[in-house]
C-alpha cells in the first residue's frame, strides 16, 4: 500500500518539525527496536548489490531495513525485489531537497514508527554492511552516534580519490575534532547510527528545512559531541570501485560546498536558532 505522508510531529519537536512530503510503501510489518535506512537515487545495481548483501548477511533478521528513495527513475527499487530481499518499506521523498532533505524523512519516519536507534549506510555500495550488527550492538550499550571509519584499526580503504583522502585526513576530520571535542577520522561518509534520544534531542533539532544537502552530516558530528551525546567511531571497510568513483559530489565544486558546510557547521550557524553560539 502506497500512501502519501506528511508526517506528524513527535514528542520533542512540536510545530515545531519540518519534513518533506514522501510516500510510503509498507512491504512488511515492524519487527525490531533498530532500523537501517538507506538514502538513494538512481544507484541502479549498486542498490541492488548491497541489498542483495544485506539479505545474505541476515541483516533484516536484526533491524528493519528502510530504503528512502529521492526520485529514482532507473527502475532499481522494484517492489517485489525489495519485498524479496527483507525490505520493511519504501519511503519516497516528493518535497523539495537532497540527501538531507531524505534522511529526515526517513528518520521522523522512524521516530513515529517507535524505533530505538537508526543505523544509516549510503546505497551505492561502497560501504561494506556487515559492521550494522556491531553498530546496533553500541547503540543498544547506550552509544548515542556511531560514525563509521576506515581510518582507524582494523578499517579497510580502498581506491579512495587521492584529493578526497587528503581533504578528509587534513583538514574535515581535524577541523570537526577541533570544534566539536572528539577525535573523529572519518567525517564525510554516511555509514553512522543515531541514538532516539539524540535524534529527538530540542538542543539537536535535525528537523529544519536547513538542511536540504549534506548539511546534516557535518552538523550532527559537531553537535553531538558537545552536548553530551556518547559518541564512537567503528572499523569499517569503504571500497571505490577502480575507474569508477560511485557519487554524487562532483570533483572540485561538490568538494567545494562540503567544506562550506564545514565551516557553517563549525561556526555553530547551523544550531538551532536560539542556540546560534558554537
Amino acid at each position: 500500500m502506497t500512501t502519501p505522508i506528511t508526517p506528524p510531529c513527535p514528542a520533542g519537536h512540536s510545530e515545531h518539525r519540518q519534513v518533506p512530503t514522501f510516500t510510503e510503501t509498507l512491504l512488511r510489518s515492524k519487527r525490531h527496536d533498530h532500523a537501517v535506512v538507506i538514502p538513494v537515487i538512481n544507484e541502479g545495481e549498486r542498490i541492488r548489490a548491497l541489498l542483495s548483501g544485506m539479505d545474505e548477511m541476515g541483516i533484516a533478521d536484526i533491524a528493519d531495513v528502510i530504503v528512502v528513495d529521492g526520485g529514482s527513475s532507473d527502475g532499481s527499487l522494484a517492489e517485489q525485489f525489495l519485498r524479496d530481499h527483507g525490505v520493511t518499506a519504501l519511503l519516497v521523498k516528493t518535497g523539495p531537497g537532497k540527501l538531507g532533505a531524505q534522511l529526515r524523512c526517513a528518520y521522523a519516519f522512524c521516530l513515529d514508527a517507535g524505533y530505538q536507534g537508526i543505523v544509516t549506510i549510503d546505497g551505492n555500495n561502497k560501504d561494506d554492511p556487515a559492521p550494522i550488527a556491531s553498530f546496533i550492538d553500541s547503540l543498544k550499550r547506550g552509544v548515542d552516534f556511531v560514525q563509521a571509519s576506515r581510518f582507524i584499526a582494523g578499517g579497510v580503504a580502498v581506491n579512495t580519490p587521492v584529493a578526497r583522502h587528503f581533504a578528509i585526513r587534513l583538514i574535515h576530520a581535524p577541523l570537526l575534532s577541533l570544534f566539536s571535542g572528539f577525535g573523529w577520522t572519518d567525517t564525510t561518509q554516511g555509514f553512522r547510527a543515531y541514538s532516539r534520544a539524540l535524534l529527538m534531542d530540542p538542543r539537536i533539532n535535525p528537523f529544519r528545512d536547513v538542511f536540504q544537502g549534506y548539511e546534516l552530516l557535518a552538523y550532527l558530528s559537531y553537535r553531538a559531541p558537545r552536548l553530551g551525546f556518547r559518541c564512537q567511531e567503528l572499523p569499517t571497510t569503504r571500497r571505490y570501485p577502480e575507474g569508477e568513483v560511485p557519487t554524487k559530489i562532483s570533483s572540485f565544486r561538490g568538494n567545494l560546498q562540503i567544506m562550506r558546510v564545514l565551516l557553517a557547521a563549525i561556526c555553530g550557524r547551523y544550531n538551532p536558532p536560539t542556540e546560534r553560539q558554537p
